[in-house]
């Protein structure tokens, strides 16, 4: 199963602004969130990727594409019917073809190897099915996360079978349907924000769509479908997630960045300078 496309949400009312944010990069280089991410989508082997966006917003995200517009396609979202239409959005540009994507409120910062869409594709393309990245999330934020329930694929400790999808569970109901052995107390395994989807979610989704009466439709619910049709795997991830549109998000992803590049001793220096120069003011250090 050869991954060739990808598609980038950034439509939502409280995400729209985010991906044009400017962030420096691991590499150094000032880039706009939509690039770094459009990047990562290249180094995974993407060769096409659509951009879902609110209308009139596209000469925007042209701009902050930059020297990579010629591979993407910005598709607009005509009424905001939710998560999931962002994604059916670009139905007609994934055809029956699979598809990586990814949100564009989030970074994703690894020190592993493999970059992580690289290596979700790579896995889909083994297994032939679905794959969502997940990250073991404490209970307390289930509130902002989809989650999933399954079995561990044997003889692998972070690769699972998925049957049960939830978008945004209680405790309560995260403890009674989705409790991973092997995962500790409190934690459950919560979308990481990347996922390689067959074009069944396409078809699923257009189905969902058409039954909603307008109503919006979630991704969690297609996949959870999904799940009881067709092999569909969940991998944990090594890196991790940052949400930019959380207080501080933008400023957190940037210091990730800033401490996973060769930049990192620096920027640790002017961190501790940062940190003595505060104490010194406030009183705590003393001659």
């Amino acid at each position: 199963m050869l991954v060739r496309k990808a598609v980038i949400t950034a439509a939502a009312r409280r995400q729209r602004a985010l991906p044009l944010q400017t962030l420096i990069d691991r590499d150094g280089a000032e880039k706009s969130v939509l690039s770094i991410l459009i990047e990562q989508s290249l180094a995974a082997g993407v060769e096409e990727i659509a951009v879902v966006v609110w209308p009139g917003n596209e000469s925007r995200y042209a701009q902050a594409a930059g020297s990579h517009v010629s591979q993407v396609r910005f598709i607009p979202q005509p009424e905001p019917r939710g998560y999931g239409h962002a994604i059916h959005c670009a139905s007609s540009f994934t055809g029956a073809d699979p598809f990586l994507h990814m949100v564009g409120d989030h970074l994703y910062v690894s020190a592993a190897r493999k970059p992580s869409a690289e290596r979700l594709v790579e896995l889909a393309g083994k297994e032939r099915c679905s794959v969502s990245g997940v990250q073991a999330t404490r209970e307390s934020l289930l509130a902002r996360f989809g989650a999933v329930g399954g079995r561990r694929v044997q003889p692998r400790g972070d690769l699972y079978r998925v049957d049960t999808v939830i978008e945004k569970p209680t405790p309560t109901e995260a403890e009674q349907r989705l409790l991973v052995p092997g995962i500790r107390a409190g934690y459950y395994l919560c979308f990481f924000g990347i996922h390689v989807l067959t074009p069944a979610v396409m078809e699923i989704l257009g189905r969902l769509l058409a039954a909603s009466s307008d109503a919006p439709v979630t991704l969690t619910g297609a996949l959870a479908e999904l799940a009881r049709r067709e092999q569909y795997l969940a991998v944990e991830d090594e890196g991790r997630r940052y949400d930019l549109g959380s207080p501080y998000g933008l400023f957190i992803a940037q210091l990730a960045l800033a401490l996973n590049g060769p930049d990192r001793a620096q920027v640790l220096a002017q961190m501790l300078e940062l940190f003595a120069d505060r104490e010194i003011a406030g009183g705590g250090v003393r001659p």
